[in-house]
């Protein structure tokens, strides 16, 4: 067997491995889910129920939700605990995804990655949490309220559901915010400085998304805008003060232990030649 057909095997069975590890990390990530999803199906109508307690609380006394299609009862809770499922189990997921590429990075890749991982998880939960806690009570609370006395407010279960992802995904998003501004300038393809001079433009780009991933009313727009901004400014200074500690010159002290460990090296180079 020639040496390029030894090459072309090596290859191939490289390939293989790496294909069989992703099957293997594909169905740890579908059991997570499946085990969460059996876990919590028997509660799917307490969930739901609890989903939607921001809307149910401001609505008047004899309105209910109702249910359009035949088959909702059933579907929207199953969907709301497949969804919370996956939500919940995204630490295994993002774990398994990190276990696959890490063998592939550098050592200085790895320290920036893992940190990154972890703060983009917990910023996508308070993102969520943010979500539910804080906007939706001012955006039902308002919209119930603004509307003719003659109009009699029934929400269907599954355009709730919808809505509420809606605006899951888009707060989960915009709190990722720092993590992309410390992405962005770690990769070098911006600067601190440069993303200071852009500010303005940042800020119209916080609402422009701030339309763009929520439903069309500006409450939930401005909500969602206003946190983006909050969280690139924080995600800039935070490089700003990584850039300026880079910037800082060498102590004499310091310098001198640096050449004092370049010689050391040199020394044994030498020794070992």
């Amino acid at each position: 067997m020639s040496e390029q057909e030894n090459e072309e095997e090596s290859k191939s069975g490289s390939l293989m491995s790496h294909l069989v590890e992703l099957r293997d990390r594909v169905v740890r990530m579908v059991i997570a889910v499946l085990v969460l999803f059996a876990g919590m199906f028997y509660w799917a109508n307490e969930i739901y129920i609890y989903l939607a307690e921001p809307l149910t609380r401001h609505l008047p006394e004899d309105a209910n939700m109702i249910a359009i299609d035949v088959a909702s009862p059933f579907l929207t809770p199953f969907k709301l605990v497949l969804m919370l499922a996956v939500f919940l189990a995204m630490p295994v997921i993002l774990y398994q995804m990190w276990a696959f590429v890490a063998p592939g990075l550098y050592a200085n890749e790895k320290r920036i990655a893992g940190p990154l991982l972890v703060s983009s998880i917990l910023l996508f939960y308070a993102g969520v949490a943010f979500a539910y806690y804080v906007v939706f009570p001012l955006v039902f609370g308002f919209f119930t309220s603004i509307g003719p006395e003659i109009v009699n407010i029934s929400t269907d279960i599954g355009r709730y559901l919808d809505f509420v992802l809606a605006l899951f995904f888009g707060f989960g998003l915009a709190f990722e915010v720092p993590i992309a501004t410390i992405i962005l300038v770690a990769i070098g393809f911006t600067t601190p400085k440069k993303l200071s001079e852009k500010r303005p433009y940042v800020i119209v780009g916080a609402f422009i998304c701030g339309m763009l991933l929520t439903p069309p009313d500006v409450i939930s727009q401005v909500l969602l805008a206003l946190p983006m901004w909050v969280l690139f400014e924080a995600g800039e200074e935070d490089d700003l003060e990584q850039d300026a500690s880079s910037d800082n010159p060498l102590t004499d002290e310091e310098m001198g232990a640096e050449l004092d460990q370049a010689e050391a090296d040199e020394a044994g180079l030498d020794k070992n030649a």
